[in-house]
């Protein structure tokens, strides 16, 4: 029996896609209304298929599944991909957000309506290919390919400061990756390899662990983003049309995130353990110095957007204290964060649509007049702020506990970020919902349409799923969360020994 290449399809669909709308040639209103249909079209059967890939994987091995491998260039690369329990839930991620993105530009998106479709779906091919492959260099060609979709949905289709935002974007992403291409290049020098596994399994030296660690830092760190080189964030966010909004939150943020687990911990497990310290004060201090910020802010898009990078300071926590509950945690985190702040930006989307502006102080009382949308903004805000029942409650709680073991007063200081964290977005959803409808041109706003009820009824359903039920995605990345932990402990415990050893030998 042939095994189906799922993950190539996976990587493939949206390409063929891209490719049809290319072709299309007419009328403009028909060229519009066939991309975007095409485009909707292949974002729901490549959601589909990745169905498929959930449903028959197994949970109880921590071994890569669905894996192809194909010699590519020589001997330095290969085509190689699969999945394992960490990876194939941001698969999911990217495929589910995908035709939210699409629907959610089908009005907001009036000018190269094509070209705009063609970017989104060749971004979501490189998105799914960075949480696919198993080889070091493909890896960081579909990592930085993802920067070039994202540059043209910015400056083309942004606001008015686009061209500074995504010139921004691209320069701090690009610079931080240099260091790790030069990583690379030595970790497959030394160890001989370009396999991802493999490479887990090369123990390097505990010298140039300390560089290599270093150097994808200064990716991941900017990309996730961490504290002090978050300042591209907030202007993305704020000139990116929704749908790049909700991608640059939902999934590009997670890049960073996943590295770390994927890169920084399982390779350089002991430059890991003596950099812990380095990531613990740069999150703590995004935890509560960017939710300080998001309390001044008097855009909404910007305050959403400095409250990601709080919410981001949470997860890098989770996974450097190293133990299974805030690893899990930092995963389940990042999960939720990407529906709740990509439905946020929707809900930001809606009310930008209908008044053309995100200033808070323009907006208040639509409560009044749109009550359906109330209660939308409502549930998402509360999974923001981490109510239990909802998903982000399940993510702080693990993160916390698994912070407590590490460090009672990491825990104490990461909790003070959740307080802020209900200041600021109750702060906000009071001043825009409630109140008296006082400005005439908010009178006349119409409440969610057929087509905004189908872009947030999927997000709401998962939000609560995730609250609910949250061992239904716990128990696909547990074993491979374990055997992550296993082999770190395995290590530290081995660099202890053959440091007493030497001591002992001197004595």
């Amino acid at each position: 029996m042939v095994e189906v290449p799922y993950l190539s399809f996976l990587l493939l669909l949206p390409l063929i896609g891209a490719g049809i709308i290319l072709l299309i040639q007419g009328d403009e209103e028909i060229v519009k209304r066939n991309a975007r249909n095409m485009a909707l079209i292949t974002t729901l059967v490549t959601f589909v298929l990745s169905l498929f890939v959930w449903t028959g994987f197994d949970n109880e091995t921590d071994a890569f599944q669905f894996v192809e491998h194909v010699p590519w260039v020589g001997d330095v690369m290969s085509y190689h991909l699969g999945v394992d329990g960490i990876s194939i839930l941001f698969v999911i991620l990217t495929t589910f957000l995908m035709p939210i993105c699409i629907l959610a530009s089908w009005k907001a998106i009036d000018t190269r309506v094509k070209e705009y479709m063609i970017a989104f779906l060749v971004l979501e091919t490189l998105m799914i290919g960075v949480f696919t492959s198993l080889d070091i260099f493909l890896f960081y060609i579909f990592f930085e390919g993802g920067l070039i979709p994202m540059f043209l949905i910015i400056g083309v289709w942004g606001g008015a400061r686009r061209v500074y935002a995504s010139y921004k974007f691209f320069l701090y992403t690009l610079l931080g990756s240099v260091f790790m291409l030069v990583g690379v290049f030595y970790m497959a020098y030394t160890a001989g390899t370009t396999s991802i596994p493999e490479l887990m399994d090369y123990g390097f030296l505990s010298g140039a662990q300390t560089w290599l660690w270093l150097a994808f830092f200064a990716s991941f760190a900017v990309k996730m983003p961490m504290w002090p080189v978050h300042t591209w964030l907030p202007d993305a966010h704020v000139e990116a049309p929704t749908a790049g909004s909700v991608i640059l939150a939902g999934v590009l943020l997670k890049m960073g995130g996943y590295g770390f687990l994927r890169f920084s911990i399982p390779m350089f497990p002991l430059a890991s353990h003596e950099f812990a310290w380095l990531v613990f004060a740069l999150s703590l201090i995004a935890v509560v110095y960017t939710s300080l910020v998001a309390l001044a802010q008097e855009d909404m898009k910007k305050l959403i957007a400095y409250s990601s990078v709080a919410h981001m300071g949470f997860v890098t926590i989770g996974i450097f204290v190293l133990n299974t509950q805030g690893v899990e945690g930092a995963i389940f985190q990042m999960l939720s964060h990407g529906i709740v702040s990509g439905a946020l930006f929707l809900c930001v989307g809606v009310v930008y649509d209908r008044l053309h502006t995100r200033e808070i102080a323009r907006y208040g009382g639509l409560v009044h007049n749109m009550p359906r949308y109330a209660v939308v903004f409502m549930i998402f805000t509360l999974a923001a702020v981490g109510l239990p029942g909802t998903s982000g409650f399940v993510g702080e709680i693990l993160v916390l506990f698994g912070a407590y073991e590490a460090s009672s007063w990491i825990a104490f200081i990461a909790a003070t970020g959740v307080v802020l964290g209900a200041a600021y977005m109750l702060y906000l959803y009071r001043r825009v919902i409630f109140g008296e409808l006082e400005k005439d041109d908010l009178k006349g706003l119409l409440d969610l349409d057929a087509r905004e009820l189908a872009i947030f009824a999927p997000l709401v359903v998962l939000v609560l799923w995730m609250g609910i039920y949250p061992s239904s995605f716990l128990d696909v990345m547990h074993v491979s969360v374990d055997s992550l932990i296993e082999r770190y402990d395995l290590a530290i415990s081995a660099a202890e020994n053959a440091s007493h050893g030497m001591q002992g030998g001197s004595h």
